[in-house]
């Protein structure tokens, strides 16, 4: 008895001391993020922007197309290209015929009157490592912007003008920022941008069938202020978005006198913005949303918070709502926590969410009614970057298919919480050395490395038996996930629950090759090293329970790296989207002595043609960032992608009342994607005046109507969801006139947002917990019995809305808008959610407050968050609503806690 009462102490302390690390780690993240304030934008339904251009002179032959050109933002866009000669190497050395990709701004320089381009010295290009180059496929020219100039008219080597009177004529192009400022020199690891947030493309490759392909993050003012797209300029006396350029560099066989090569294993490819390969440059022009403030300043402003997985189609709707005057501003948040925030306070106006009000452990749904309006119908998605790497002796037909990208991956319930449980041997890093197993770590002597060696993997993915992965922290042995709590990661959960191999797993049981669960994170109280049960089953975040720390093997550190260390959060899956986009793992992996003091620093992005990245993240986001997404096995035992069809065929099995959810255990249709996820906005009328309630329900009335036609443009529905079902948009439609001709007990205090001065009063309207649900959604949405409103079905079809004014109707949809008595059981605690996109560097001292916070998760509230309003309508969380542990509440004064 003595010793389990001990057992369960460490177990308390260590996960307080995980909590701390935690917080550090958001405080951290947070002081790091980028501002995300431009309007999303993806390839418009039935109308595209994509541009196809010609090369020139040696490169005549080749055609290529950028997949957008309008309504751009911080995303990804293809560029693709037919007409090459097949790259070749010179050892693991780019040598010739490969494509280099930029982004530039600027005027047309006036020199190709055939394709017009920008100046080279407005393109963001150069910042390749400075050190630790032994296994970087450049030459430190083609990479950088060094160049070397001769005076010899028929040969002046790379460049005809800078380097000129240098010593060897050595020089380097020079960089001209949008606000004037000129870097001359130190030009590969400038103060603008440098290797982690370039977002040039050094070395694209040419395959055997004179194809490529290449993904390409488009960066606005906000990511690149250095370039300044999508800002606000006067043009012949109108403002409009600055534009700003692709520039594609195709890099030949010829040397830089234009003739052969004279030695063809040497690699003499030069620098793109040299003057000898400018001249080859294609440029595309490109068209940005505005970035920045997009309504009137001064504007009253109704708030909504809520689920990540509303953003990028709120972001989008907010900008269309600006000119008739509506202002919304949005505040990403986990869904617990705003459902634990609308509970406690009606007043703080529209919430998105996958689940009821009271659906959380512990929570009960308020006495008066709440509406519930589907809003947006999306997916949690596992997206990758994957290059191919062939292994020695691998067959003809692989090798042919050196550094391109994998294109599908198939994964089971099992293999994701193999990679969530870091159970594969190389996850908790140098646990095992070679034949030897440190302490309480014989369980993964045996396991595969990782990932991508794994034998149930490889005889889903066979390819994979001849491709070669660097096993490491950084690449198949865990996912990139987000940090907190979310509907997101429990649907994750609920998915693996629903499979019977990943439950016995998850119990103990290996697999049929022998591979055992990680111990800490084991199902049988038995195994488990903490003296707990894992409970998957009723959690909403990704754990890291696995304490294990080392200083890492083949380094001459001194401090150590634990779990964390190895396997960092992101702060939200938009994060998880980019960093998988830019290959960049986040791991710390390089051991810095000259430091002071001495630390781990990152090695930046992972090399081209080996990289390997997996993340966690929402559908909306990995099609924003031209992510590979995997296909899940389902109930019935189909491996489904997340498309248009598969997230309407899954919304079809949503069941409960309030917010019927999509349960992947319930997602039986062959075709059903089963981390389909429905969103819906939850408004209680009777703490909101008449105003906040009409402005509501013009926003529900715009979103279930123009709001569900797919598009790039502002105000349309961006990639990653699938329009409403037309019975759920009549849902939404419904419950928008039952919100803005709600007839319960007026509003006394509260309301919502700007100028408004709603206010809060008597819990009236129904007796119980009450849910005005989506015009009588009371039910399941696929047939059943319904709870006092009408029989659901959301019908397979998945066509747009259209043409409809935003302003709701003029009559109630039903009894002057009485709500439909609903109560929602649920199993999630209700704990303070994960950290919201962060807009703006808040820098340490914010790391420092959520570092303070974070020991309080789970139970009783304390009175925050800390807000600061951002330009676009968004507002960050500075620091979260908290909740405080039982144990300590005796320790606060009478009346906190």
């Amino acid at each position: 008895m003595m010793r389990a009462n001990s057992n369960r102490k460490t177990v308390r302390i260590r996960r307080l001391l995980l909590r701390l690390l935690t917080g550090a780690t958001a405080g951290a993240l947070a002081g790091l993020a980028l501002a995300q304030t431009a309007p999303p934008a993806t390839a418009a339904a039935g109308t595209s922007s994509a541009v196809t251009v010609s090369g020139r002179g040696e490169f005549k032959d080749m055609k290529f197309t950028v997949s957008q050109t309008e309504h751009l933002t911080s995303q990804a866009v293809t560029v693709s290209w037919t007409g090459g000669t097949p790259t070749t190497l010179a050892g693991t050395l780019f040598n010739t015929d490969f494509v280099q990709i930029m982004q530039c701004w600027g005027d047309d320089d006036g020199t190709v009157a055939a394709n017009p381009g920008p100046p080279r010295t407005q393109c963001q290009y150069g910042a390749s490592p400075t050190t630790d180059r032994g296994s970087w496929p450049g030459n430190e020219y083609d990479d950088t912007r060094k160049v070397f100039y001769s005076a010899d008219p028929t040969n002046y080597g790379q460049d005809d003008r800078y380097g000129a009177g240098n010593v060897s004529g050595l020089g380097e192009v020079p960089f001209k920022a949008v606000d004037g400022t000129l870097i001359t020199s130190g030009t590969q690891n400038n103060a603008l941008f440098n290797r982690n947030t370039t977002n040039e493309v050094d070395f694209a490759r040419t395959g055997a069938d004179g194809t490529g392909t290449e993904y390409m993050e488009v960066q606005t003012a906000n990511e690149a202020p250095h370039l300044g797209c999508g800002v606000p300029v006067r043009e012949n006396g109108t403002l409009t978005p600055r534009s700003c350029w692709l520039v594609i560099v195709p890099q030949g066989h010829l040397d830089l006198d234009g003739k052969p090569y004279a030695d063809t294993s040497q690699v003499n490819a030069g620098s793109p913005v040299s003057a000898t390969n400018w001249k080859n440059r294609i440029a595309v022009k490109l068209g940005f949303n505005n970035v920045g403030v997009n309504c009137a300043l001064g504007s009253d402003e109704r708030a909504t918070s809520g689920s990540e997985l509303a953003a990028d189609a709120m972001s989008s709707w907010q900008t269309a709502l600006c000119p008739s005057g509506k202002v919304y501003g949005y505040t990403e948040l986990g869904e617990p926590d705003t459902r634990s925030r609308l509970i406690a306070d009606g007043s703080s106006g529209l919430a998105f969410t996958t689940r009821a009000l009271g659906a959380d452990a512990g929570t009960t749904a308020p006495a008066d009614p709440t509406v519930y309006a589907p809003t947006a119908l999306s997916g949690t998605v596992i997206g990758f970057t994957v290059e191919r790497r062939p292994k020695a002796g691998a067959s003809e037909a692989v090798r042919k298919l050196a550094g391109t990208k994998v294109e599908s991956l198939d994964l089971t319930p099992r293999l994701v919480a193999k990679l969530l449980t870091e159970s594969y041997r190389n996850s908790p890093w140098g646990a095992v050395v070679g034949t030897t197993a440190a302490k309480g770590y014989g369980w993964a002597k045996n396991n595969p490395a990782g990932l991508a060696s794994d034998p149930e993997f490889i005889a889903l993915n066979p390819e994979f038996a001849e491709l070669s992965v660097p096993e490491t922290p950084a690449t198949s042995t865990d996912l990139l996930t987000a940090l907190g709590h979310s509907d997101s990661a429990r649907a994750v959960w609920q998915w693996i629950v629903s499979d019977k191999e990943a439950r016995n797993f998850l119990a103990g049981v290996s697999d049929d090759w022998g591979m055992k669960v990680n111990p800490y994170f084991s199902t049988n109280t038995d195994l488990n090293p903490t003296g707990f049960a894992f409970d998957p089953a009723n959690t909403d975040t990704y754990p890291k329970s696995d304490p294990w720390c080392t200083i890492p093997p083949g380094t001459d550190a001194t401090a150590p790296q634990c779990m964390i260390d190895f396997h960092p959060y992101v702060t939200d899956m938009h994060a998880g989207a980019l960093h998988t986009r830019r290959a960049d793992s986040l791991w710390k992996a390089v051991w810095d002595p000259l430091a002071s003091p001495p630390a781990y620093k990152s090695p930046g992005p992972q090399t081209v043609g080996s990289r390997f990245v997996i993340t966690v993240t929402d559908a909306a986001s990995a099609a924003r960032y031209g992510l590979q997404t995997a296909r899940l096995r389902n109930v019935s035992g189909t491996f489904v992608a997340p498309t248009t069809a598969s997230l309407t065929t899954a919304a079809a099995s949503a069941s409960g009342t309030g917010a019927p959810e999509i349960s992947p255990a319930r997602a039986t249709a062959k075709g059903a994607y089963p981390l389909a996820q429905l969103v819906y906005a939850a408004v209680r009328p009777a703490k909101l005046d008449s105003a906040a309630r009409k402005d509501y329900a013009t926003l529900l009335t715009y979103a279930a109507e123009k709001g569900q036609i797919s598009g790039a443009d502002p105000g349309r529905l961006p990639a990653g969801y699938a329009p409403l079902p037309k019975s759920l948009r009549a849902k939404t439609v419904k419950a928008a006139a039952a919100l803005a001709h709600y007839t319960g007990p007026a509003a006394t205090n509260g309301g919502s947002g700007g100028g408004s001065s709603a206010s809060g009063g008597s819990n009236g309207g129904t007796s119980g917990g009450g849910s005005a649900d989506s015009g009588g959604l009371g039910g399941t949405v696929a047939g059943g019995a319904t709870d006092g409103g009408t029989t659901g079905g959301a019908a397979a079809s998945a066509s747009g809305g259209g043409g409809a004014s935003a302003s709701p109707s003029d009559k109630p949809s039903y009894d002057g808008g009485q709500a439909v008595q609903t109560t929602a059981a649920g199993t999630t605690p209700a704990d303070p959610a994960n950290a919201l996109r962060y807009a703006v560097p808040v820098g340490a001292a914010l790391g420092a407050a959520a570092a303070l916070g974070a020991p309080f998760a789970g139970g009783g509230r304390l009175r925050l968050p800390l807000r600061v309003p951002l330009p676009g309508g968004r507002t960050l969380t500075v620091v979260p609503e908290l909740a405080l542990p039982e144990r300590l509440r005796g320790l606060l004064p009478p009346g906190r806690g």
